[in-house]
């Protein structure tokens, strides 16, 4: 990219609606500013707040976390960082899903955590009320209406904006759309990686924001033509599936995660570059197996 530093700002974007609250639609995800496995501090402390705070500085108002990370590493780190907040800074956080281990997960959505998990975020994070919370994945072992309505509950009460949804089917979230408002989806979705096309396209007919993870092709077919692309350019292959993900629809929200404010700065440019026809054209025309079938 030739646009300097000094013009990046995730502004260049445009904006999203979260409910009553607008973002610029480049965000910043916080689940790499941990240690290895997400598990634990970072090898570079220092670095992972210098990155948090670049971000705000490019403009960046929404950065999405989960207490998981860490485990409560990554909300930690924001509030060292950023606390008191720049006004129109959104944090969004998720709960539901608990980190045991290096790389190692598992379910915990009963009401009972998800209160808990809320209290220990708006702690952390030195908040009062949370913008936007997000069920970080529904529990099989517990009732999806269950975490729903404890969440509906705690937005009841003040602690929660905003209540949003993260690894669903579109039967989860039109069931909890009739116990609370939903105001995004967090799903893994890219170019290359288009299984929840059907979700993305019932979210835009709703006014939804989708946030999409893992924004890279994962196989060697995406990335061959990524970088092909991003030669053409004169951009970086991650830069190409981010202006993809941009263009592909007015609800995309991407945030791609980093703990390299070089790398921050790389992607936040991503927000400036408005992909040529043809190359969108060549991107959506991959479409390997769903991830779960490879």
């Amino acid at each position: 990219m030739t646009e300097s530093l000094q013009q990046i700002s995730a502004a260049a974007a445009g904006t999203i609606q979260l409910g009553d609250l607008t973002v610029n639609r480049l965000g910043y995800g916080a689940m790499r500013i941990t240690g290895k496995g997400v598990w634990g501090p970072p090898a570079d402390h220092a670095a992972s707040l210098a990155t948090l705070r670049r971000a705000v500085e490019l403009d960046v108002n929404f950065i999405d976390t989960a207490d998981s990370y860490g485990p409560n590493v990554s909300e930690e780190l924001i509030a060292e960082a950023l606390a008191p907040y720049a006004p129109g800074v959104v944090i969004a956080t998720k709960g539901g899903w608990e980190r045991v281990g290096p790389g190692q997960w598992i379910h915990n959505a009963s009401p009972r955590h998800l209160q808990e998990a809320v209290e220990g975020s708006l702690k952390r994070l030195h908040l009062d009320r949370i913008d936007v919370y997000q069920l970080h994945i529904p529990d099989p072992a517990v009732s999806f209406d269950a975490s729903m309505e404890t969440l509906a509950r705690l937005r009841e009460a003040g602690k929660i904006r905003h209540v949003a949804l993260s690894n669903v089917t579109l039967e989860h979230v039109e069931r909890a759309r009739k116990i609370v408002p939903i105001v995004s989806v967090q799903n893994r979705y890219s170019f290359a990686d288009r299984e929840w096309d059907y979700l993305l396209n019932y979210c835009e007919k709703n006014d939804i924001a989708f946030i999409p993870w893992a924004p890279l092709g994962q196989n060697r077919e995406a990335h061959e033509l990524l970088e092909k692309v991003a030669k053409q350019i004169d951009a970086t292959p991650l830069q190409v599936a981010l202006a993809w993900l941009l263009r592909r629809s007015p609800v995309i929200l991407p945030i791609p995660g980093t703990s390299s404010v070089a790398h921050l700065e790389e992607n936040i440019a991503a927000a400036a570059i408005k992909l040529p026809d043809e190359a969108f054209a060549q991107l959506s025309k991959v479409n390997p197996p769903p991830a779960s079938l490879r």
